[in-house]
């Protein structure tokens, strides 16, 4: 990046020290990201000088232990092109909890989201803000699987995704991409319940889904990231299948509940039909299955009217 200032560079940036309300806001939630954070800010600058928007940068550093925070600083300084913020967590709690600290610190309408380990090209965003705002939520899903792991990521995301797809009633091509944009003042009302971990970016895409809002999908290309990754095979798999059951819990039990309730009074009666052709009679087993199905629909029920009166 040069350090001319041009006139559209120049006022982009009175702007956004004036307080005028900027349109976008690049988020770059990042963690021990030294050798791609520079290649990323080149790459997001370049992006979005070449469009109209009203825009800022901003990097939210997790408590890094490498020179992450320093040289996005530093960028932030020589770079006249684009203007960039960087926060410092004084603490590392993961993706999510950095995402949701530069949610909070966004001064644009809309929120980009975008990893900081170069996997994902920002030539697509310009892509993903041609929706905005007709959709609430825009993602990039993702061509090709270029992470580590893919032996197990393929087949457990697969098989996450059509569990999502199932509990919440709508075609999911990506579950997880780290490539999205969001209307801040809509994922503002779900901070409450987005987790610190790798999980946060599927629990977006679900309190979206699960309460109604229109979320599209757009392909992106998908490169393999720079530097060594962060992800756990199992501990972080374990977390995508529990977000999952978790969110729609939270948002629609109904479809957790009266699937057991069902299965369990099939199991009942088919058990009850078949002590009651040996023995004569019913078995206590057979009504304590009976009883626990019909607890498992009014605890669903129960759930459900919760949910109702915390959306009014």
């Amino acid at each position: 990046m040069t350090g001319v200032q041009t006139s559209a560079s120049l006022v982009r940036r009175t702007a956004n020290d004036i307080g005028i309300q900027l349109q976008v806001t690049v988020l770059i939630p990042a963690y021990n990201e030294e050798q791609a954070i520079i290649r990323v800010l080149e790459e997001v600058s370049a992006v979005m000088e070449s469009t109209n928007y009203r825009y800022e940068v901003l990097v939210v550093d997790d408590a890094s232990t490498d020179a992450t925070a320093q040289l996005a600083e530093e960028f932030s300084v020589t770079c006249w092109e684009s203007p960039v913020r960087v926060i410092r967590r004084p603490f590392n709690a993961g993706a999510g909890a950095a995402r949701k600290t530069g949610i909070r610190a966004a001064r644009g309408e809309f929120v980009v989201m975008l990893d900081a380990d170069g996997s994902y090209a920002a030539s697509s965003i310009p892509e993903l803000l041609k929706y905005i705002p007709d959709y609430d939520q825009v993602n990039g899903a993702r061509i090709g699987e270029a992470g580590t792991y893919p032996w197990l990521r393929g087949p457990a995301k697969w098989a996450i995704r059509k569990l999502a797809c199932y509990l919440t009633g709508k075609q999911i091509p990506d579950l997880n991409t780290g490539l999205k944009v969001v209307k801040r003042d809509v994922v503002n009302r779900f901070l409450w319940v987005i987790p610190d971990g790798f999980s946060c970016v599927t629990t977006m895409t679900l309190a979206f889904l699960s309460n109604g809002y229109a979320v599209k999908y757009v392909e992106v290309p998908y490169r393999s990231r720079i530097g060594i990754s962060k992800f756990h095979p199992i501990k972080d798999t374990a977390s995508y299948i529990s977000t999952v059951l978790r969110m729609v819990m939270y948002f629609q039990p109904l479809k957790v509940f009266f699937p057991l309730a069902f299965m369990s009074m099939v199991a009942g009666l088919a058990k009850g039909v078949w002590s009651f052709r040996v023995t004569g009679s019913l078995q206590e087993s057979d009504v304590i299955i009976l009883v626990g199905s019909f607890l498992t629909a009014m605890l669903g029920l129960l759930a459900e009217i919760i949910v109702a009166h915390h959306r009014r």
